[in-house]
Parts: structure tokens; sequence; C-alpha cells
């Protein structure tokens, strides 16, 4: 007989056992026909044709051994007794279960995260020949910096094409968020600049249409299309095939469809999924000045990643690369750079990095703590897994003259072991499947908290080998830590003991002794999460009470972006003006101010500052900046310590001032009152230095976040800048609900300006 026929007999033991019946009973039938036929009565013929054929219930079972996968059988076998055990104490299963669901979950949902922001590979052509450019230690840059990544400058990639021997080719690629609307309230896609082979290089075919020509590397890029990613085209398009030639409305230009990415391809950036991809040139043509960044050595955006070549390993191009460093750097030395910035970038050194996992700046921030997570969890299951070892060697107990009259029927103590585990795997089983389920919610709840919409988060949870294999092994892992040892107790007494109703002295204090062992061992463990709790609360209030030094409560901000219509910058400044005032008038508005940058918004300005007059450090400090208008401070409730605040003569036509914060006094000027000095802002080669006259001190503000130490910062009048930027953002802190307020707030702007 086949396995696969035995196997099958496994899984109808019912009828399987009724044809033995009626072949067994044939035969019986055959011989009292044929003792019958010798002269003997009938029932005296049944009952010899008996005794001749021997025990029939032996028979059978000798039968059933050879028409059933044995192994298998036991398995089934158990997996039934144990269904009728469960069955007689559901509460006890339904705690066990719901434990086992708990921690099995919370593990799984912790590496899933873990397995789609780190382990798992690129959905890519080889991705373990993807490798990224990096930096070395203590790499220095001054210029324009966009990017989530490490980023450089497009001479540098030209440089590292023209140089480089490690790679079969380089790509690069830079972020952006588009803007898909024509006019009125924006609508955001995330978008890359990527370089014409960007896909090629990738071993990515397009599933409609083509990638992008050679030809969309030059600077002309008159003929340059977008590629869609497949969920974008099917949000947008409805997954329309004949998209196609059709156009996309990208910051106000248009560009036609001329390729859809695969389903399964989201980039090179886990955590990160683009919506559109351009060639590297449009940035020329998006570009305010009509000077992208391709021509601009100071303007840092690109990340580079290479292909290697056969018999090239990671190590190797990482040396290759570092010998190269200083052509590329000296070929590429920004013009804008005064001396010691030249020095300081020539003496900068480049390496590799496998990338076949992907780039992401959400790993760098969120991996440690995944981990740390999942030993968190790990422990928490522990901790289940002990409880339920302690409540099977309680029902072992009770069930101690069962098992001691099995035993003495002839039942093997490998045999009772085995179906004493097989409830610990049902209960695992479920709980894994549980947990399994428990699991896809959990992770989407943890990457749903982590988007905060402005900032959207992308990782692909589907289940993979990885996952599945993880949450089966885990189950498995917790069956043998809470199941094996109680079994292995409780088939270990005598039956004659357990018949008498009590065990030794011995094996009572062995007995109670792991029972006491499983009690300490929860204790131990939850005292290590009670601690860490604590601690957790402990920096959760800390940060809920960090002195930020501003009140955002009931402040609404609105972001004004120019671009789309091409405003001239004295045009922009006209504008925004009639905007504040619009605010300013409205019901519900208590004070105004405008920004073009905001705390926690994720942007940055800074410069090196050196104080004027010989008053002060002598020495030259790197403060952050930003332009503000008349009553950002008071809308942002920044309290204002000496001087006064900006007015409407701040403006081109009076001379340079600054309000300087507490930090930066301190650092600039020893921590003396900075009201009345004067400082220099450092500017590029070719430029001379401004010079700022301080007429403000206010307090010390959070910028980035809230675990930061206060840095020094010098604001600037929004009016007093050389080139009104193309996006401002107006706060308004309001009386009553922030939304009532907001919907006055687009009907205003809508007026102004569609």
């Amino acid at each position: 007989m086949s396995w696969f026929a035995r196997i099958v007999n496994v899984l109808r033991a019912g009828k399987l056992g009724q044809e033995l019946d009626e072949e067994l009973n044939f035969h019986l039938a055959e011989r009292v026909d044929e003792l019958v036929a010798g002269g003997m009565a009938r029932d005296e013929a049944r009952l010899e044709a008996l005794r001749r054929f021997g025990n029939v219930t032996v028979h059978k079972e000798r039968t059933r051994d050879v028409n059933v996968e044995r192994i298998l059988d036991l398995a089934v076998s158990d997996l039934r007794y144990a269904i009728r055990q469960l069955r007689l104490a559901p509460g006890f299963a339904a705690v066990a279960v719901l434990s086992l669901a708990l921690g099995i979950g919370a593990n799984t949902a912790i590496f899933q995260l873990i397995d789609a922001l780190r382990l798992r590979s690129l959905p890519v052509q080889d991705p373990w020949e993807l490798a990224a450019i990096d930096t070395a230690p203590d790499f220095y840059t001054s210029g324009n910096y966009r990017s989530r990544n490490r980023a450089f400058t497009y001479a540098q990639f030209e440089q590292l094409r023209m140089h480089q021997q490690a790679f079969s080719d380089v790509l690069a690629f830079g972020d952006i968020r588009f803007n898909l609307s024509r006019g009125g309230e924006a609508r955001f896609a995330e978008g890359l600049f990527v370089s014409a082979n960007y896909f090629k290089v990738l071993g990515v075919m397009p599933l409609l249409g083509r990638d992008f020509a050679a030809t969309n590397d030059d600077r002309d890029c008159r003929d340059a299309g977008a590629i869609l990613s497949y969920s974008f085209w099917q949000r947008e398009f409805g997954g329309d095939g004949a998209v196609l030639g059709r156009t996309i409305q990208l910051n106000g230009q248009s560009f036609p469809v001329i390729g859809v990415a695969p389903k399964e391809f989201f980039g090179l950036e886990p955590g990160r999924r683009f919506d559109v991809a351009v060639p590297l040139c449009v940035d020329t043509l998006m570009a305010d000045d009509g000077r992208g960044r391709m021509d601009i050595r100071h303007a840092w955006w690109l990340t580079l990643v290479g292909r290697l070549k056969p018999g090239w390993s990671v190590e190797r191009a990482s040396a290759h690369i570092t010998q190269l460093s200083e052509v590329i750097f000296r070929e590429t030395v920004p013009e804008v750079y005064r001396p010691d910035d030249v020095k300081a970038y020539l003496a900068n050194k480049l390496r590799v990095v496998a990338a076949g996992t992907g780039i992401s700046s959400l790993r760098r921030q969120y991996e440690n703590p995944l981990w740390m997570l999942l030993v968190t969890t790990a422990l928490v299951l522990l901790i289940a897994c002990a409880n339920l070892a302690n409540l099977l060697l309680a029902r072992a107990s009770a069930r101690e003259r069962e098992i001691a009259i099995r035993q003495s029927l002839g039942a093997s103590r490998t045999r009772l072991v085995s179906q004493l585990l097989s409830e610990s795997f049902l209960l695992a089983a479920l709980g894994g499947v549980l947990g399994a389920l428990l699991a896809q919610l959990l992770s989407r709840a943890l990457v749903a908290f982590l988007d905060s919409g402005s900032d959207p988060v992308f990782l692909n949870l589907d289940v993979n080998w990885r996952v599945f294999g993880f949450a089966s092994v885990l189950s498995l892992l917790t069956c043998l830590l809470f199941g094996l040892t109680p079994a292995i107790r409780a088939t270990g007494i005598a039956p004659a003991n357990a018949m008498r109703g009590g065990r030794g002295t011995t094996t009572n204090a062995e007995r109670n002794g792991l029972r006491r062992m499983l009690v300490v061992s929860q204790i131990a463990l939850s005292l290590v999460l009670l601690v860490s709790a604590l601690l957790f609360g402990r920096s959760l209030r800390n940060l809920l009470t960090a002195e930020a030094g501003l009140n955002a409560d009931g402040v609404l901000l609105t972001r004004i972006d120019t671009t789309p219509p091409k405003l001239q910058p004295e045009r922009r400044r006209q504008v925004f003006q009639q905007i504040e005032e619009r605010t300013r008038s409205l019901p519900g508005a208590v004070s105004v101010g405008s920004a073009w940058l905001t705390p926690f918004g994720n942007s940055s300005w800074n410069q090196n500052v050196r104080a004027e007059g010989g008053v002060g450090t002598s020495a030259k400090k790197l403060v952050w900046m930003n332009l503000v208008g008349p009553g950002y401070f008071d809308t942002m409730q920044i309290s204002l310590l000496a001087g006064r605040d900006f007015d409407s003569h701040d403006d081109r036509s009076a001379p340079k001032v600054a309000i300087v914060n507490e930090a930066f006094a301190k650092e600039v000027f020893n921590g003396e009152n900075p009201v009345g000095r004067t400082f220099r802002a450092e500017e590029y080669a070719g430029k001379q230095d401004s010079l700022f006259q301080i007429v403000g001190l206010v307090r010390n503000t959070k910028y980035f976040g809230l675990r930061d130490e206060f840095r020094p910062f010098a604001y600037f009048p929004l009016n007093q800048a050389e080139e009104m930027p193309a996006a401002i953002t107006i706060a308004a802190r309001t009386h009553g609900p922030v939304n009532d307020v907001m919907a006055v707030v687009r009907r205003a702007v809508a007026e102004i300006n569609p």
C-alpha cells in the first residue's frame, strides 16, 4: 500500500474500521460455512471458527497498523484526546489560549516590523548585488541639504560614475513631495527624482509603458515623463490601462505618464513608498530661478546606489571608493566655499555599505527601539509560559490516579508524555493562530501610530515565510516551555503511590520546589518588566512635561505656497501680507504671525556667526536661524525677555536687525545681555558677511524634538529677506475650535488668490 493511501486512511478512521469489520466478518463466515459443510452445527461451528481465528481485536489492530501511517495515526489520536480533555476544562483552555495569543501576537507583530524594516530584501533583481555610497565618520558638508538619507551633489555623482571600477552602473535618486493640485488646497504625492538608469540598474521592468531614456540625464528636460507606482496608478487613475500618454500635474507643471511600476516595487527605502518618479532634470524645470540643483555644487540631495560587478565584494568596493575619494572631492569643490570649508571638504572620505535590504532613515530611527520591544514582549511570553506550566502541574496533580491506572494497564511513560504534550501543543497551536491574527492588527496599528499624515510611513506587512516561520517556531517553543516539564513530572509518579492517594516526601518536595521555582521566575520577570514600565512611564512623563519654550495649543498653522502660480518675489510679499491681514481680522483670531520655518517641521537653516565689536567670544559659532514676521513670538507664546519685537518698520530700507534666544547669548556673548550688540553671519566666498544688530532677546525653545538641548537661535524679519521665500507658514492663535477657524482661513486664501 502506498504512503499516500496510508495517510488517507488515518484521516478516514471510521470508514477504515467499518471496512476491517466487514473483511473479518467475511473470513469468519467462510470458515463457519466450511465447518457446517463438514457436519458441525452452526453455533458450534461459529465458536470453533472464532477459536481457530484467534483474538479478533488483535487482528484488527495489526491489519490497521499495516494500512495506516502509524506515527500520524498516533498524533491524530493524541490530538483527539487533547480536544476531549480541553473540552472538559473550557475555562482553563480559554485562559491559556488568550495568554499565549497575547504573547505570541505581540512578539510576531514586532518581528514583522523588524522584518519589513531590516530583514526583507528589496523587490528588485539580485538585491544582494546592490551597495550604497556612504560617508566616513566626521564627514563635512555645507550648503543646501535636502534628503532623508545620506546625500551627495550631482557633480559628485558624475565624478563617481566617471572614475569608479567597482560597479556595473550607479544610480541616483532624491526625494520630494509633489503638489498634485492646480490651485486651492494642496494635495501631495510622494515623489522621486531619479537618474535615467534607475529602473535599469535595479532590474525593474515597468508593468506598463517604458522607463526613462538616457537623454533624461541631460539638463534639457523637454521630453521628460513620469512613471507612476502601482498603488498611485490604482488610486488616482483607477487602474486604467489607457493611462499612458495622459498628463499628471506636479507642482503646477504637466508631465505625460510614460510607465507604471510593478505592484511589489515601492522604491529603495523601506518605510517609504514613492507615488511618482521623474528624471533628475525636472528639478531644473521646477526651480524658481530656473537653476536647478544639478548645477549647484553645494546642493546635497542625491542618494547613490550601485550594482557590484561580478567578483566584487562590499569590502573591496569600499576600499576602492575610499581611494577614489580624493579625486572625487578635488574635482567637485563648490565655488562658494571659503578656504577653511575647502580644506575640510577635501579631507572627506567615502565608503560602501550593503544595500540589499534598502536604505532607510526610519531604520536608523526605529530599529534599536524595535529590538528592545521584541526583548520586552519575549519576557511577557516567558511569564505566560511559566504561569501555564504551573497550571498544567496543578492539572497533572489532579489527574495522578488516572495516569497511574493507565500505566498499570500497560501504557508506556513515553506514550503518556506524548498524550500530555498533545494538550500543550493544541493550546500553543490555537494561541499561535489567534496570535498571528492579532499580530496583523498590532503591526498595522503601530505603523498607523508612526504615520503622522504629513510624513507618511509605508511598510509591506504581508506575511512571508520568515514571519510564518517565526510564529510557528515561537508556538512550538512555547509548547515545549510550558508543557514538557509538567508532562514528565506527571508521568514520573509510581502507580502504587498514586493509587494510595499521595506521593512520597521526596516527590512532594520536588513537585513543590518546581512550582516555587516557576512562581519565583514569574515574579522576577514581572519585576524586570515593572521596572522597565516605570522607567518608560518616567521618560514619557518627562517628555510630556518637557519645557519646549512655546505653547502650540490652540495655534493653527497654514502653509502658503506660491510656487504653482509662479509669483514674483515682490508679489509674493504682497500676497502673504494680504492673507495675514485677512487672518488677523477673522472672528476668533487672538494673534497672528508668520514664519519661514516652524518648530518640529523637519526643516532647518544654520550658519556660522561671530560677535562684532570685541564683545563676547572671538570664535565663530554655529547657530540656527529663521525668518519671522511681527507677532510670531506673541502667537507662539515665546516670551520676550528684553528689547522689542519686530514691527512694520523692519523692512529692506531699514538697518538689518535680529532677535536672539538665551542659548545664542550664552554661546556668542558669554551669557551677557546681547540687546544692542552686533554680530556677523558668515556668507559664502565672494559675498560680504552680513552685519546684524540685536534688538530683542527671547526665551529658549525646542526646535527639532523634545529630547534636544536648547540650541542657539537668531531670528530675522521676513520683510528684510533679500528675496521673499516661495512658501511661508502663517500661525494664528485662536479662540474656540480650531476647525472652525480653519474653514474660514481656507475661504480667505481662496478669495485672495485661488
